[in-house]
């Protein structure tokens, strides 16, 4: 594997596991919300969009 000996060398890192893994879980739990978050903006615009069309629709 290079650097280490063993895959559980590699999962210990060095003794450094809990640092390395949770900063790699902070990361991808915060790219989750970011993408969730995202995705649910553009769901809301829509369909707020969608209602204003069917509003103006019937005005005219």
């Amino acid at each position: 594997m290079g650097y280490f000996n063993s895959f559980s060398d590699f999962l210990n890192m060095g003794g450094h596991a809990l640092y390395v893994w949770l900063s790699y879980a902070i990361t991808l739990v915060l790219f989750l919300y970011n993408l969730l978050s995202l995705w649910l903006k553009k769901r809301a615009f829509f369909t707020q969009a969608k209602r204003q069309l069917k509003r103006e629709q019937r005005l005219s």
